[in-house]
């Protein structure tokens, strides 16, 4: 598989990707919409074996996909450990292909690195929140290797913001962005 590349930085900045999956996508990019130094947050498909896989295939569970959003951030104004704090904060890192009543492998906590200081970052975190219990169960979230980024149809891009009147938002992804003191 391919190394994806980042989108080219903007004049007189610099642009680091992150891609992180911790269940429903729309969820995950409703908060990361709202941290700062993020650029942008596109919604997606990683770690399968199908190329170009449909909403509908990775929700079979059968592609060995993860629903992820991929991240651009200036690392000037936010850190990877900042990214991955918030990812550590948005899901539960202790269920095994589960967030919430989505039950899938494609549902599974995972970060797909760029590099060795992300996968060392990731691998650090864990191992912080492991030492310190931040958690009851003992953390299952997958450090692999980024690989090629499949951006989801584009009405499943910017979801929260083009939907906030949908059941799925109101239940699920407002109550989320509130209890991480975020707008909803």
């Amino acid at each position: 598989m391919s190394r994806p590349e980042a989108p080219p930085a903007e004049a007189g900045s610099r642009t680091e990707i992150a891609t992180l999956g911790a269940g429903c996508y729309w969820c995950v990019e409703a908060v990361y919409q709202q941290v700062e130094g993020v650029k942008s947050v596109r919604s997606g498909f990683m770690g399968g074996e199908v190329e170009n896989p449909s909403y509908e295939q990775v929700c079979s569970g059968l592609t060995g996909h993860a629903e992820v959003v991929e991240i651009s951030f200036d690392p000037a104004v936010v850190t990877y450990a900042t990214i991955l704090d918030w990812f550590f904060r948005l899901h539960d890192p202790t269920t095994l292909n589960r967030q919430g009543a989505d039950i899938g492998s494609q549902y599974r906590s995972v970060i797909f690195w760029h590099s060795a200081a992300q996968k060392a970052a990731a691998e650090a975190a864990i191992a912080a929140l492991t030492s310190s219990r931040a958690f009851a169960g003992p953390i299952v979230t997958e450090v692999a290797e980024a690989s090629t980024f499949y951006a989801a149809k584009r009405d499943h891009q910017d979801y929260f913001r083009q939907n906030r009147s949908n059941p799925y938002c109101q239940r699920v992804i407002a109550p989320k962005l509130e209890k991480l003191g975020l707008r909803r």
